[in-house]
């Protein structure tokens, strides 16, 4: 709001009316969050709690959606959410606590806590490797089948820590940064082993009772919680509850509930030293290693700078989201103004970070990005409504707007969702415009071929399978569909070797979008891939430029210059093409 305060020369008028302009100013930015928020939830995107902050001072929060949908109970600032890997810093809190009482060397061999754990290993791995996702053990949920076999199991913690204590390492620790879970979990147990302590009783010792944060804990499924959330998954356009993920799993490495108000709590005292001294307080937020493209990690805390709305500036952040069973979370603190946005969904996969991003253009003034409706929210009511050629339609009149957005994963979504409602005949129409739409993704040709199979029209269902195989060669799903189909897949099943000479030019970093960079890195003959803000992955030969993830379907292609050098590379992943251009 404009002030026209500068007509008065003197007096308390121009005092009175500086103080009415901060106030307005002050309201607008609540106002735009609002508007912000709510429009989220009016697209479905955001279910959860919020807290923002600037200058030390709250100026808003809210709860949108409902904390529990059977009753009806809606979220609010006080309502506890599970917040998956934000637990790390309380972890990292925990390690330096004992440092700095001389229980804890950072840089001692870890057996010479756990003389137990396998010394081959051991010896060489330190609590600041493990604090930096640096200690090259592999990332227990990224386990084959681990959420399937093993996440409804309750598990000691030194019965769990056999789950990855035995196997190789992924590097030399110290070499590069890997995002492990394992890590966390294991620095729990030190936590455990030196004080004597369960971890749960350190939490509330050290740092929960300390900060007269009553409303955070370990997240027991046996206690019973006030004004706890209930986490959620999108099925289509409809919700389901989350699977149940029993929370020794998690642990150290991402156990926690909380709430925005008892974050706000725990921003505010680190601009402190009354739970850990100053010189410690250093080493807590240090910026150690390379990780999230131009990012750093501290420990339990990802630090760099961040942008700014829709601005080309940035400001000094440091963050960390989470994500477990039902809920996404994150938390982002920038010091240089004492800001913070705390923003916790129980619907699981927000888009947290867009968010954050635009708040914090509103904190600072800037322009920032509103979200768009999604296409399918849309197709599907039409769909139901009027049937099938009515939403195709509607479908064809919207999704190149630019007041929608489209997404492939939610069309297949609710090709799925018609398919388990006996629809299967509209569920093939549906997947069939997902492979127009996104001709390069194999799960599109993956989901039509399993319609064509439902409708008996197997000719067709083994040309979809074979074309989501050329894209995917790994993509088992299609390969035993077609051997139910009766197909002859021996032609399927093939190995392509590249040289390491070859490999060699690949090695580098590529960004793909602004702070989001894909790292390239060679194993012998094995050629590996780490994403910002995501685990190592080993990818595999389709032919001597192109290689595929067995983990995820995705594909990547290296492409040439004019000079024969390798200076790009193409992502192929969710239908869509993105082409990042080599930085190192």
């Amino acid at each position: 709001m404009k002030s026209n305060y500068s007509i008065y020369k003197n007096g308390i008028f121009t005092l009175f009316l500086v103080l009415i302009s901060n106030m307005s100013f002050a309201q607008t930015k609540a106002e735009q969050i609002e508007k912000l928020l709510s429009t989220y939830e009016e697209y479905s995107k955001f279910n959860g709690s919020v807290l923002v902050s600037d200058q030390g001072k709250v100026i808003y929060k809210k709860g949108f959606g409902m904390a529990n949908m059977e009753w009806n109970i809606p979220n609010q600032p006080n309502t506890k959410h599970r917040l998956g890997s934000i637990t790390k810093q309380f972890t990292a809190m925990l390690i330096l606590q004992l440092v700095a009482e001389g229980k804890l060397d950072l840089q001692a061999p870890i057996t010479s806590y756990l003389p137990d754990y396998p010394k081959a290993s051991g010896d060489i791995i330190t609590s600041h490797h493990l604090l930096t996702h640096t200690s090259g053990i592999p990332n227990y949920t990224a386990f084959p089948k681990f959420m399937e076999d093993e996440s409804r199991n309750p598990y000691t913690p030194e019965e769990f820590v056999k789950m990855f204590a035995e196997k190789q390492l992924d590097f030399t620790p110290g070499e590069k940064f890997s995002y492990s879970n394992s890590g966390y979990f294991l620095l729990g147990v030190l936590v455990e082993k030196l004080s004597g302590k369960s971890y749960e009783k350190m939490l509330q010792d050290k740092i929960f009772t300390p900060l007269n944060m009553k409303d955070t804990g370990y997240d027991n499924h046996v206690n019973i919680l006030k004004n706890r959330a209930t986490g959620y998954e999108k099925s289509g356009t409809d919700y389901v509850n989350s699977s149940y993920l029993d929370m020794s799993i998690p642990y150290a490495a991402g156990s926690m509930y909380s709430t925005v108000e008892d974050l706000f709590k725990w921003d505010q005292a680190l601009y402190t030293t009354s739970i850990l001294p100053k010189e410690y307080m250093t080493l807590y937020f240090k910026p150690y290693i390379p990780a999230f493209g131009n990012s750093h990690y501290a420990y339990g805390w990802g630090v760099g700078y961040a942008k700014i709305g829709k601005s080309t500036d940035s400001i000094y952040a440091l963050g960390h989201g989470g994500g477990i069973n039902g809920f996404n979370t994150n938390i982002s603190r920038t010091t240089s103004n004492n800001s913070l946005v705390v923003l916790l969904n129980n619907t699981g996969g927000a888009p947290l970070n867009d968010m954050t991003k635009a708040i914090r253009g509103i904190i600072h003034g800037k322009e920032y990005d509103m979200p768009k409706k999604s296409v399918v929210d849309v197709v599907l009511a039409v769909i139901e409504d009027k049937g099938i050629d009515a939403g195709i339609v509607q479908y064809n009149s919207i999704k190149d707007s630019e007041t929608y957005s489209l997404i492939e994963s939610e069309m297949n979504a609710i090709g799925y969702q018609l398919m388990g409602s006996d629809k299967v005949k509209e569920a093939n129409r549906v997947f069939q415009l997902i492979t127009k739409e996104f001709p390069v993704s194999s799960n599109a040709y993956d989901s039509f071929g399993e319609s064509l199979m439902k409708l008996g029209e197997n000719e067709l269902a083994i040309k979809n399978y074979r074309k989501s195989l050329a894209l995917n060669p790994n993509n088992q799903n299609s390969i035993d569909s077609l051997k139910k189909l009766g197909d002859d897949v021996s032609d399927l099943i093939k190995e392509v070797k590249v040289s390491n000479t070859v490999l060699e030019t690949y090695i580098g970093k590529y960004e793909l979008q602004p702070g989001f960079i894909l790292i390239v890195t060679r194993e012998g003959n094995q050629l590996k891939t780490q994403a910002t803000g995501q685990p190592v992955f080993d990818i595999f030969p389709k032919s001597e430029n192109e290689f595929y993830l067995k983990v995820v379907d995705a594909q990547l292609a290296f492409n040439k210059n004019d000079a024969g050098v390798i200076d790009s590379v193409t992502l192929f992943q969710a239908g869509r093409e993105i082409k990042g251009k080599r930085i190192d």
